[in-house]
């Protein structure tokens, strides 16, 4: 096949080196606005899943993006004078986006396929003929604007961020809590190599305006941020994409989504076809993802319209749970209020339940009782697993039972009053009623009907 990738980003990188190890007589450019070199970003975040993925795919680029991975065990959250770990116990990769950009196209430059810098892409009709297009050209895709039969959708969201690096290094993922006069700022931070680290800094709209960065120049903003994050940086510097500081700009993230992916040959993949807060960090992995899938239906088969199609109802489907997960995340920043009065180790707690469909709806601290009774139950699980056999032999199953759910309904009785949560569930209008309105103790409930 004669292929055609707009955009030299990991998703057509990727998908260029993919078909060419299927088939090394494909005829593929690559087509990128920008000069060689001139690669922008900060840092990729990706999970040993994808790594695994990567290896299966092609282990020789897979041995190389694990070789430069700046790799983290921990996550932290640090707010009120507290540093509190809240996740841990597997690695992470993080990968800076202009280092990655340079393995990738140097990898399929050695395959035999054609990078074309300086091109810039703005309809399909430009390019010469091809038998596929791929529209890898992201989130502000030419190609796909100027084909309304993808039926675009973007959506903005209320905070505003702006994506900068630093020269300090983080060795962990910390998200850094700060209150200012004008409300509370927020970081994301993650080294990302030797020498450089992301840092991502987000607010809501009535703290950036109150804060005067609405009229601020790009360098103003950053040395605006530097002081307000003079604590974490200790001293170091913030940058704009690529060291430029022009680049620095704050922006409403775009959830864009397309009703179609495919349109006779032209098809999107990456933030083309769909983008997912960042907050969760799988754009890129979700990208890389998609090129492989690509690559492996347009392979496997002859039709290219079933290939196509096939492939878009595959990637639909396996990137739901991330959009999910990405759209209550984003939702959850932007209600910061909802949580930041909380204990730290509380709103810790409820940081990383941030993707649970079941924390919107609920008071915050009854979700937070809630989900260190869940945690309780887990123990009593393992433990009842282990004594299993002595348990059986003393009780029947009737007995055991009852007295597992009148042990779990006093603990959660005697939680939740201590902590004073039924009260405002009260106040709150219930979702649940038998959060709200059961007993949560064995017997009656005021309504006559045995509880759950």
């Amino acid at each position: 096949m004669k292929i055609a990738c707009i955009g030299g980003g990991p998703a057509g990188l990727y998908f260029a080196l993919s078909m060419k190890l299927r088939d090394p007589r494909h005829d593929i450019t690559v087509l990128e606005r920008r000069k060689a070199g001139s690669s922008f970003g900060w840092g990729i975040t990706f999970e040993p899943r994808l790594l695994q993925k990567l290896y299966r795919n092609d282990p020789e680029s897979a041995r190389e993006i694990e070789q430069a991975a700046f790799v983290w065990h921990e996550q932290f959250v640090s707010i009120r004078g507290e540093r509190i770990l809240y996740d841990g116990g597997r690695d992470m990769y993080n990968f800076n986006r202009p280092d990655m950009t340079r393995l990738l196209s140097a990898r399929v430059q050695h395959l035999g396929v054609r990078i074309d810098y300086g091109h810039e892409v703005l309809s399909a009709s430009q390019l010469p003929e091809a038998d596929l297009i791929l529209a890898a050209d992201g989130a502000n895709s030419r190609i796909r604007q100027a084909n309304p039969n993808f039926g675009t959708d973007i959506r903005m969201s209320q905070d505003k961020y702006i994506w900068l690096g630093t020269d300090k290094i983080f060795d962990t993922f910390t998200f850094h809590f700060v209150q200012t006069s004008g409300g509370w700022l927020w970081a994301a931070t993650y080294g990302v190599g030797s020498k450089f680290s992301t840092f991502v800094v987000q607010t809501s709209p009535e703290t950036w305006t109150a804060l005067g960065f609405d009229t601020m120049q790009a360098s103003d903003s950053l040395a605006t941020l530097e002081e307000l994050f003079k604590d974490q940086l200790e001293g170091h510097r913030l940058m704009g994409q690529v060291g430029e500081v022009g680049n620095a700009r704050w922006l409403n993230f775009r959830t864009v989504s397309n009703q179609r992916w495919h349109d006779d040959k032209v098809v999107l993949a990456g933030d083309s076809a769909h983008t997912t807060h960042f907050s969760i960090g799988q754009g890129t992995a979700l990208a890389i993802e998609d090129a492989i899938a690509l690559a492996e239906n347009v392979h496997r088969c002859d039709d290219l319209g079933l290939a196509l199609e096939s492939y878009e109802q595959q990637r639909r489907a396996e990137i739901r749970p991330a959009q999910s997960q990405a759209r209550l995340s984003g939702q959850w920043f932007e209600n910061l209020s909802r949580y930041i009065a909380l204990e730290p180790r509380q709103f810790a707690v409820l940081l990383h339940a941030r993707c649970s469909p079941l924390l919107p709806p609920l008071p915050p601290r009854l979700f937070y009782q809630l989900q260190r009774a869940s945690q309780e139950v887990v123990i009593v699980r393992k433990l009842r697993k282990r004594h299993r056999p002595v348990v059986k032999r003393a009780l029947p199953p009737a007995t055991r039972l009852f007295l597992l759910g009148q042990h779990l309904g006093e603990f959660l009785s005697e939680k939740l009053e201590d902590s004073g949560v039924l009260g405002e569930a009260k106040a709150e209008r219930p979702v649940f009623p038998t959060l709200a309105t059961f007993s949560l103790t064995p017997g009656k409930s005021s309504r006559g009907r045995t509880p759950l």
